[in-house]
């Protein structure tokens, strides 16, 4: 009998464990702007002792959940930076789960007088498919671009062409305050003033709501802008001293840069005008060796001399936001945007002409080649959305954008007599005219589901690219200025996609997922006049994704991760009418290209202690229908170089990071990645088969100290290891820097000195080698680009803001460019 009762008082305590548990939940909101806010701390304390019970992170779209909770009365409290505590008295009955509903935060508003903190923070934060970076981690790049600010990052690489990779794969979606920007990623960088940065994330694996775009993930962009209300000013300035290395070219560099952020908030608006202007010449100096066969003959043609830039950037945005009830927020947005950029390429070639049986010499000549690139580009954007949030915290939003730019240019390319400069031997000259019209329209709904929510939408998009090329060609002194019929002509482009997706997110204790599928249908055409050839393409296709994270305490975190993905080719890339970009290189597209696919995939781990942290992660790329740019000979000294679905590549990898805080006054951030890279396919309509593999790794390091208050210096290294191409390798690439940074008047007026680029004289910094070959050509050529740059910076905020900005940007005349 005694057993039996001790039985049912066992059965009866397990009842009320499994069946009786209390807790509650609740959704964190923006007082603001009534939109959710993820991975903010929610704690639960006793009012008697203010002893702390338990807590919770809120999940990736605000919810949170803590439970198991015993019955009584509790205080729980909220925290999350930028924003205040919000307390909230509670009574928890037996067998509840308390639903507390909407808990709207209210933004941290600055004060005037400022206090000054001595001692880091943490600068990183990982998130279950991303990590975000505090952009005032990286002092060094203040004053100049966001390309400043990205070539810190762990795994991201930036060559000495201004080509991005992550992990070795180049090709990213760009979200600017969370709209798609489908502007070439380095385009966009250096015409973004590091200065309006408040933190990059970088979304490895992506979810089904984001556009597929971008083999290598998405690079998300947050500016700065505020959430006091009345005026805030950030005004900056940065100068640069003379060259230290210009090579003795003709043109010395000009750096100067200004940019300005001006705000203004009430209850309801909140208006930001954004204004830059950056002018970021770039001396250099080239130095190639290419040798060509055909039949019997061998021509071998080495060049040197200046190959630099000069360019010249304006931007100016305009965001304004209205909120008339807590449930309905509009948002529009108006951008303009003028680049130009001027490449000059001239050289001196020494062309010999030897019989390859003999090694006897046939002919030889040295000349001069003068070569000119000018690419000018407007860019118009505007764009309208609206959300609406209802009391079942369902969310309904919609937008549009429509964007218009001119893209122009010209190609110049002259080669003269050394000897006689006045002999011209040959003179090129080729013009671009490409208007462009885009259209994004898009319609998303969100809501509660089962503890978890759920995601839907639809999205339009539209592009046309009506380009005009002309070739005009001169042989030799005193001949007409001919144009060429079999390269001047048209390429009309148009493409256009309607894409559904659905997603599902879910946080139950101390795990966290989001699974989803997207289905894109795109359609393709190009049409070249004036032969009126046609290439149709239309595709249809699933991308599904996956992230799991695992957190069996506070300072592990375990990730999983899956996101198929697509790298659309650009109009350049299918443009077929050749273009003479230089003496030795005529460059062509294939308006046939297939667009690559991309399955990403990683596991990681995370360990926090304190304000320190350690991550690694094993991840593999798998990209179908690569696509390389490769030549083949088309002349004794020209070489065809042409963008082709070149087969297969795959890369296996290991990613470390480690943020750590070292003392109050120093901090250490290092990164890498060392991944095996194989590439294998079939070239020139498979004559050629190749199967490369090679190791490559890159690393970047980045340490700060604060010798005194108000004082910052801080240090950074990014190298690139040689990586293998289609036909060849790149060589290795890496670039010091340096910063001193003083603080006055509470930290609203900074001066700053930077050395970028260091070399000293005998560092061979930024400067790399590229290197193609093939059975009937070789070709090699070495970018020297200037060193030892020196510039300073001054940097004056009034109120300054600090919560990120709807600033709109370019959707896809940028990436054109």
């Amino acid at each position: 009998m005694a057993h039996r009762l001790l039985f049912l008082l066992i059965l009866f305590g397990y009842s009320q464990l499994l069946f009786g548990q209390s807790g509650l939940r609740g959704l964190l909101v923006d007082a603001s702007t009534t939109k959710p806010i993820p991975f903010a701390s929610v704690a639960l304390y006793r009012p008697a002792d203010s002893v702390a019970i338990t807590g919770a992170l809120s999940d990736s779209v605000g919810n949170f959940l803590i439970t198991p909770v015993p019955p009584g009365q509790y205080v729980l409290k909220t925290f999350f930076i930028g924003y205040k505590a919000h307390l909230v008295t509670l009574t928890l009955k037996r067998s509840e789960i308390l639903n507390l509903g909407s808990l709207l935060l209210e933004p941290v508003k600055n004060q005037l007088n400022e206090v000054v903190v001595t001692g880091q923070r943490s600068d990183l934060m990982v998130k279950a498919d991303r990590q975000t970076y505090r952009a005032a981690q990286f002092g060094a790049a203040v004053g100049g671009t966001a390309t400043d600010l990205l070539r810190n990052l762990p795994g991201i690489s930036i060559s000495a062409e201004g080509e991005v990779t992550q992990r070795g794969a180049n090709g990213f979606l760009v979200l600017l305050n969370g709209k798609p920007v489908q502007a070439n990623l380095g385009t966009l960088l250096n015409q973004l003033p590091a200065n309006t940065i408040e933190a990059i994330d970088v979304i490895t694996t992506p979810s089904a709501r984001f556009d597929p775009d971008g083999k290598a993930g998405i690079i998300a962009i947050s500016t700065k802008s505020g959430v006091d209300q009345g005026l805030s000013v950030l005004v900056n300035g940065q100068g640069g001293f003379p060259s230290l290395n210009a090579f003795a070219n003709g043109h010395h560099p000009v750096r100067y840069s200004a940019d300005a952020s001006i705000s203004y908030r009430t209850n309801r608006w909140d208006w930001t005008l954004s204004m830059a202007y950056l002018r970021n010449d770039l001396a250099g100096r080239r130095e190639g060796d290419v040798y060509t066969v055909l039949g019997n003959r061998m021509t071998r043609f080495p060049s040197t001399g200046e190959r630099s830039f000069n360019r010249y950037t304006l931007t100016n945005r305009l965001a304004i936001s209205f909120t008339p009830t807590k449930a309905d927020v509009w948002s529009a947005g108006l951008y303009y945007g003028h680049r130009t950029e001027d490449r000059t390429a001239d050289l001196v070639y020494n062309n010999r002409e030897t019989d390859r049986q003999t090694g006897l010499l046939i002919s030889q000549i040295d000349y001069f080649n003068a070569n000119l690139v000018r690419k000018r580009g407007q860019f118009f954007t505007a764009n309208l959305d609206y959300t609406h949030t209802f009391t079942s915290k369902t969310t309904l939003s919609a937008g549009i954008l429509y964007e218009y730019d001119y893209l122009d240019g010209f190609t110049r390319n002259l080669n003269v007599r050394r000897t006689d400069t006045r002999d011209t031997l040959q003179y090129t000259f080729t013009t671009t005219d490409r208007p462009i019209g885009n259209l994004r329209a898009n319609l998303d709904a969100s809501w509660p589901l089962a503890g978890g929510r759920l995601e839907a939408g639809y999205q339009y998009r539209y592009q046309r690219d009506n380009g005009d090329y002309r070739y005009l060609n001169q042989d030799g002194q005193g001949a007409p200025l001919l144009l060429i019929d079999a390269f001047t002509g048209q390429a009309r482009i148009t493409n256009q996609i309607h894409s559904l997706y659905s997603q599902y997110s879910h946080k139950a204790r101390q795990w966290d997922y989001t699974a989803g599928i997207r289905f894109e249908a795109a359609g393709r055409d190009v049409v070249i006049q004036p032969q009126g050839q046609s290439y149709p393409l239309s595709l249809n296709n699933l991308f599904p994704s996956l992230n799991l994270a695992y957190r069996p305490s506070e300072d592990w975190l375990l990730r999983l991760g899956y996101s198929r993905r697509v790298q659309r080719t650009s109009n350049l890339a299918l443009n077929p009418l050749p273009e003479r970009e230089h003496s030795e290189t005529l460059e062509q597209g294939d308006p046939a290209l297939l667009p690559e696919f991309v399955d990403l995939s990683e596991l990681g781990v995370t360990r926090t202690a304190g304000r320190s942290t350690w991550q690694a992660t094993l991840y593999h790329q798998n990209v179908q229908n690569i696509v390389n740019r490769v030549n083949s000979v088309y002349a004794d000294t020209i070489l065809n170089r042409l963008y082709t679905n070149a087969g297969r590549a795959q890369r296996l990898g290991l990613e470390l990071t480690a943020d750590l805080t070292i003392t109050k006054r120093w901090k250490l951030y290092v990164g890498g990645t060392v991944y095996r890279s194989v590439i294998s396919g079939q070239l020139f309509q498979n004559t050629v088969v190749f199967n490369n593999r090679a190791w490559a790794y890159s690393m970047n390091a980045n340490t700060t100290i604060q010798p005194a208050a108000g004082w910052v210096l801080q240090a950074n290294l990014n190298y690139l290891s040689q990586r293998i191409t289609a036909q060849g390798e790149d060589s290795r690439f890496f670039v010091p820097n340096l910063s001193i940074k003083k603080s006055f008047i509470q930290n609203r007026l900074s001066v700053l000195f930077q050395w970028q680029n260091i070399g000293l004289g005998w560092l061979k910094s930024n400067e790399q080698r590229i290197t193609t070959r093939g059975v009937d050509f070789y070709t090699t050529t070495n970018y020297i680009q200037e060193k030892d740059i020196l510039l300073l910076n001054l940097s004056y905020s009034l109120h300054q803001r600090n919560k990120p900005a709807k600033l709109p940007g370019n959707e896809f005349g940028e990436k054109e460019f």
